[in-house]
C-alpha cells in the first residue's frame, strides 16, 4: 500500500517473530516479562486500543503460506489499524472533553464547599507565588508561595478609592497592661508586651484607613502614683506615623483614640489576673461611654441617627469576655484575637512539671481564662488569628471549636444548607503588620569602621548602646540578642545555658538579654523575679560576666536602636520561646537586617516561610539552640543570606496590608444594630436610650430574670428622682414585696415555676406602649396551674396584693405561660380580665411575645417581631424537628399486640419556635405535655 510502507515492513517484522505469537494467551495487552514483545509494543505504544481481533488476524496471517493471501491478508490489516487509529484520535479527544469538564465542576464545588476556608488566608495568601526568592531552606521556596505579599500601590490606591463614602466606627478593647500612644511600657505585666503594642499599632493604622471614620481602643484607667501621669488621662489622641496616610475623613471625632474607663481600684495597677471581679464595672463604663459616642457621631455624620459600631474587637480573655457581654447588649458584630490562649498555657505548664493545676489555677486564674475564651467563641463571629498553627493546634483544644467540623459548618452555609443549630466562629489568619518607612538597617561592616568606635562609642550614637556595651569585655564580637519579658515560658534560661556550654559560641561571640524594666528584684513578681535570678545564677556559674549584658531599663524608642546595635556587630536574634503565638519581634528584627534563630513552636514558622532569613529549632534541645547559633555567626556567607533575604521580603508585612484585610473581614458579617431604643411616636420623652446602667448582674448573654424588688431603686430607669417622688415609695415598695412573697408560699404547691421582675426601661418597645415607660416595677406571673381556675386565682390574688400600686400604675403586670395567644384571650374573657390588665404576654412557653394593643377595636394583641428576629438567630429549629419527630416515633409500648405509639407531636399547639408533643400514656414517662422551646439568648 502506497505510503505504509513503513507499516507493511513493521507487521512483516511481527509476522516473522512467529513464536512470540504463540505465547500470547488470551490478549496481546499480555504482560511478558524478560524479553521485547514487538506484538505488545505496536497494540499498545501505535494502536493504543486492546483489539482481540487483530489478534486473530495476525494468527491467521502468519499461518497463511500463499504471499498473495498473504498480502492481502497484510492491507486489510492496515486498512483496520488506520480506522483504529482514526477512532483512537476521536476518542481522545472526547474523552479530554469530558475529564476536563469534570475537573471544572468539582474545581466549582471545591471553591463553593471550601470558599470560607480560603477566606481565613489574607488576600496575598491565595497563589501569590515568590519566584524570585531564593533559599538556603530547600522546602522554603515552595511554602512562601502561600504567604502574603503586599499590593502594589496602585491596587492599594484602587481599593482606598473604592472605601471613600465609608463612615464606619470600630471598637477594640484591651483592658490590662499599661497602654498608651508613645513610649510603652512593655514587660510591666506578663502576656502584655507584644499584645500592648499590636492594639495600639492596630488603632492607629485602622484610624488612618480610608472609609474608617474613627476608632476607639477601650482600656482600664489607672491613676496609682507608682505610673505615669497619663495613663490616668481620660482620653488621648493616636496621631498617624505617616501624614501620607488613605485617612481622608476628617471631623470633631475622627481618628484613633486610647479611652480609658476607670473601674477597679483607682489608686494602683491591677495585674491581669486579678481583673476578673472588675469587668462588669467595666462594661458598665464601656457601654455608657459607646452610646454617648454612636450619638454624638450621629449628630456630626449620621444625619441625626446614632452611628453604632460596625463591629467590637476584644483582645486577650479578658476583654474578650467584656467583647461578648457588649455584644450582646449592643446587638453588634464581635471579633475576637485570644493572643495567648489559656487551655495552651495550661497544657505547657503542666508539662513543666513546676505547678499542679491547683497551683497554676490558684497564679493565673486559668480556669476563669479559659471560661471567658469559650464565651469568647460563642460570641464572636470572626475569631482573629496570626497564624494557621494557632487554629489547627491551640483553638481545636476548645469546646466552642472544632477545625474539622467548622469547615463543615462554611460549606453547609455557603450551599444555604441547615447546620441544625450549630455555629462556629470564622477563623481569619492576618499576620500583624509593622512600619517599615522610618526604619533604617545597618549597611556599614563594623571591620571596616575605625578602631574604637566600639569600645568608645561616639557622642552621636545612642545612649542605650553605651548602656550595653559597659557589660562586656570586647564589645566588637556579635552579639546575640533576646529581647523578651523574664517569663518562665520564653526559656530565657535554657539560652543562657547553651551559650554558657558552648565554648565555641563564648568565644566569637556575646550575649544580650533586653528583660523588661525593673527596679529591684525584691519589687518584681515572683515568677519573674524567680526567672531573673535563674539567669544570674547561671551567668555566674559558667562564668560569663564580660559576655552577657543584662540592662535593668530601656525605653520604647531604644528597641529599634537595640536593633541596629546587634545588626552592627553582625549578629543574631533569637526567640527561645517554648510556644510564640506570633513573634512580632522576629519581623521588627528582620526590618532591622538581623537573621534569626527562632522556636518551631507556632508563628514563627509561618513567618520563617515567608521571610527564609534564619534557622528553626526545639526549644527544649539545648544542644540544637547552640549549633544553630554557632552556625549563623560563624558562616559569614550564610549570615549574608539570611539578612539579604530578610531585607528583600520584610515588605510582605506591612499596616495598610493588614488593614485592608481586617476591614475585609469585617464587611463579610452582617450589619446589626441595637434595636432597643425608642420610637419617635410613643408619649413622653425620656432623657437616656440606654438599655440600662448597670449589667453588673449579667454574667451570660441568657435572660437572667430574679425576684428581687430590691437594691436596684437608683439604677432602673435613668430618672433618679422618678423613684423618691413620693416618700413612702420605699415602704410601699417593701410592704408589696412581702405581700406578694407571704401569699406565694401559700400557692408554691400549686406552681410549675415562679416568676421575676426587672427594671421596664429595658423593654425595646416601650415607645409605642406607653404604660410600660411609667412603672417603676413589673412582675413577671410565670405561674402555669393544672387548670384556668387556678390560674385564675393566682392572677387575682396577685392584683389584690398589688393594691393601691397598681391602681396609681406605678406596678406593672406581664403574663408568662405556656397557652397559645388564642387560649389567653378566651381565659381573660372567661375570668372578666381585660387585655390592658397586662402590659406584656410571654406565650408559647417563651416563644412569643405580645401586647395589648393601643386600638383593642382592630384587634386585642400585637406581635413583637423583633422579638421573633432575635431568637431566630443561630436557630436550628427545623433540624431539631425533625430528630424529635423521629425520637416521638421510636417510643411505642410493645407490651401489647401492636406497637402503640406513645409520644406523637401536637401540631395545634406547636409554633415556629415552640415544639409539643402529646404523651398518651403519661404514666410511662411522667409528663402529659412535651414542651422544647427557643428563648432569647
Amino acid at each position: 500500500m502506497a505510503g505504509n510502507d513503513w507499516l507493511n515492513s513493521y507487521l512483516e517484522a511481527i509476522l516473522d517473530v512467529g513464536p512470540g505469537l504463540d505465547d500470547a494467551k488470551s490478549s496481546l495487552l499480555l504482560r511478558e516479562r524478560g524479553r521485547f514483545s514487538p506484538t505488545r509494543y505496536f497494540v499498545q505504544e501505535v494502536i493504543g486500543f486492546d483489539e482481540t481481533d487483530l489478534y486473530r488476524s495476525w494468527v491467521r496471517a502468519s499461518s497463511t503460506r500463499s504471499p498473495q493471501e498473504r498480502n492481502t491478508r497484510l492491507e486489510n490489516m492496515c486498512w483496520r489499524i488506520w480506522n483504529l487509529a482514526r477512532q483512537k484520535k476521536q476518542l481522545e479527544s472526547e474523552t479530554a472533553l469530558r475529564v476536563n469538564k469534570r475537573r471544572l465542576e468539582r474545581e466549582r464545588g471545591r471553591r463553593e464547599a471550601t470558599a470560607d476556608m480560603s477566606e481565613d488566608l489574607s488576600e496575598g495568601e491565595k497563589g501569590d507565588p515568590l519566584s524570585d526568592l531564593s533559599a538556603h531552606g530547600g522546602v522554603g521556596d515552595f511554602n512562601r508561595s502561600r504567604l502574603p505579599r503586599i499590593s502594589s500601590a496602585d491596587a492599594m490606591e484602587t481599593w482606598a478609592n473604592s472605601q471613600k463614602g465609608k463612615k464606619l466606627y470600630i471598637v477594640l478593647i484591651s483592658i490590662h497592661g499599661l497602654i498608651r500612644g508613645e513610649n510603652m511600657e512593655l514587660g510591666r505585666d506578663s502576656d502584655t508586651g507584644g499584645q500592648v503594642k499590636y492594639v495600639v499599632e492596630l488603632a492607629r493604622a485602622l484610624g488612618s484607613m480610608p472609609g474608617v471614620y474613627r476608632v476607639d481602643l477601650l482600656t482600664r484607667q489607672v491613676s496609682a502614683p507608682d505610673v505615669d501621669w497619663s495613663y490616668g488621662e481620660p482620653t488621648e489622641m493616636l496621631s498617624p506615623r505617616d501624614t501620607d496616610d488613605f485617612g481622608d475623613d476628617t471631623g470633631e471625632s475622627s481618628g484613633s483614640y486610647i479611652v480609658r474607663i476607670p473601674f477597679g481600684p483607682r489608686d494602683k495597677y491591677i495585674p491581669k489576673e486579678l481583673l476578673w471581679p472588675y469587668i462588669p464595672e467595666f462594661v458598665d463604663g464601656a457601654l455608657n461611654h459607646i452610646i454617648q459616642m454612636s450619638k454624638s457621631l450621629g449628630e456630626q455624620i449620621g444625619s441625626g441617627h446614632a452611628v453604632w459600631p460596625v463591629a467590637i474587637h476584644g483582645h486577650y480573655a479578658d476583654a474578650g469576655d467584656s467583647a461578648a457581654l457588649l455584644s450582646g447588649a449592643l446587638n453588634v458584630p464581635m471579633l475576637f484575637t485570644g493572643h495567648s490562649l489559656g487551655r495552651d498555657k495550661l497544657e505547657q505548664l503542666l508539662k513543666q512539671g513546676r505547678l499542679s493545676k491547683d497551683e497554676i489555677n490558684t497564679t493565673y486564674k486559668i480556669m476563669r481564662r479559659i471560661e471567658a475564651e469559650e464565651l469568647a467563641l460563642d460570641g464572636s463571629e470572626i475569631v482573629i488569628t496570626s497564624t494557621r498553627q494557632e487554629i489547627e493546634e491551640q483553638w481545636r483544644l476548645y469546646d466552642g471549636f472544632d477545625p474539622v467540623l467548622e469547615r463543615k459548618l462554611r460549606a453547609r452555609i455557603r450551599r444555604n444548607v441547615s447546620c441544625y443549630g450549630r455555629f462556629m466562629p470564622r477563623m481569619a489568619t492576618i499576620p500583624p503588620g509593622m512600619e517599615f518607612h522610618h526604619i533604617v538597617p545597618h549597611d556599614g561592616d563594623i571591620e571596616g569602621e575605625p578602631e574604637g568606635n566600639l569600645d568608645h562609642p561616639a557622642p552621636q550614637d545612642p545612649p542605650i548602646w553605651s548602656e550595653i556595651m559597659r557589660f562586656f569585655t570586647n564589645p566588637r564580637k556579635p552579639m546575640i540578642l533576646a529581647l523578651a519579658r523574664p517569663d518562665p515560658k520564653k526559656n530565657i534560661t535554657t539560652l543562657v545555658k547553651a551559650f554558657g556550654e558552648c565554648r565555641p559560641l563564648q568565644e566569637l561571640a556575646n550575649l544580650t538579654l533586653i528583660m523588661g524594666n525593673r527596679d529591684g528584684i525584691d519589687e518584681m513578681s515572683s515568677t519573674n523575679a524567680s526567672v531573673l535570678l535563674s539567669v544570674l545564677k547561671l551567668i555566674d556559674k559558667y562564668d560569663l560576666y564580660g559576655q552577657v549584658a543584662y540592662p535593668k531599663h530601656h525605653k520604647q524608642y531604644d528597641v529599634p536602636d537595640i536593633y541596629r546595635l546587634a545588626a552592627k556587630t553582625k549578629g543574631v536574634f533569637i526567640n527561645p520561646a517554648f510556644i510564640e503565638p506570633f513573634g512580632l519581634t522576629l519581623i521588627e528584627a528582620a526590618a532591622h537586617g538581623l537573621p534569626i534563630v527562632a522556636t518551631k513552636n507556632g508563628g514563627p514558622v509561618d513567618i520563617h516561610r515567608v521571610l527564609d532569613n534564619g534557622l528553626l529549632v526545639d526549644p527544649h534541645d539545648q544542644q540544637s539552640i547552640a549549633d544553630a547559633l554557632l552556625k549563623l555567626v560563624s558562616n559569614k556567607q550564610l549570615w549574608a543570606k539570611c539578612r539579604q533575604n530578610g531585607l528583600k521580603n520584610i515588605h510582605l508585612f506591612s499596616w495598610p496590608e493588614h488593614c485592608k484585610t481586617y476591614l475585609s473581614k469585617i464587611a463579610t458579617c452582617k450589619p446589626r444594630h441595637p434595636q432597643w431604643q425608642r420610637s419617635e411616636d410613643g408619649g413622653e420623652s425620656s432623657e437616656s436610650d440606654s438599655p440600662g446602667d448597670s449589667l453588673r448582674d449579667l454574667q451570660d448573654l441568657s435572660l437572667n430574670l430574679k425576684f428581687s424588688l430590691d437594691g436596684e431603686k437608683s439604677e432602673g430607669s435613668g430618672n433618679d428622682n422618678s423613684l423618691n417622688s413620693d416618700g413612702n415609695a420605699a415602704d410601699r415598695g417593701a410592704k408589696l414585696e412581702n405581700a406578694v412573697l407571704s401569699w406565694s408560699k401559700g400557692i408554691s404547691k400549686d406552681t410549675r415555676r415562679g416568676g421575676a421582675t426587672e427594671k421596664s426601661d429595658q423593654n425595646p418597645n416601650a415607645g409605642k406602649f406607653p404604660p410600660l415607660r411609667r412603672r417603676k416595677h413589673l412582675f413577671v406571673i410565670a405561674v402555669d396551674c393544672d387548670t384556668t381556675s387556678s390560674l385564675l386565682e393566682t392572677i387575682k390574688a396577685i392584683f389584690e396584693s398589688a393594691g393601691k400600686d397598681r391602681a396609681e400604675s406605678t406596678v406593672g403586670f406581664i403574663l408568662s405561660t405556656s397557652l397559645t395567644i388564642s387560649e389567653i384571650q378566651s381565659f381573660l374573657i372567661s375570668g372578666g380580665l381585660s387585655p390592658i390588665d397586662f402590659d406584656a404576654y410571654i406565650c408559647n412557653s417563651g416563644s412569643d411575645l405580645y401586647y395589648p394593643s393601643l386600638n383593642p377595636g382592630d384587634r386585642p394583641f400585637v406581635v413583637d417581631l423583633y422579638y421573633h428576629s432575635h431568637i431566630e438567630y443561630r436557630w436550628g429549629g427545623e433540624g431539631l424537628r425533625k430528630t424529635l419527630v423521629r425520637w416521638a416515633d421510636s417510643i411505642t409500648d410493645k407490651k401489647g399486640d401492636n406497637d402503640e405509639q406513645i409520644v406523637s407531636p401536637a401540631e395545634q399547639l406547636s409554633t415556629d419556635y415552640c415544639y409539643a408533643f402529646k404523651v398518651r400514656k403519661p404514666g410511662m414517662i411522667h409528663l402529659s405535655f412535651i414542651v422544647l422551646c427557643r428563648l432569647p439568648l
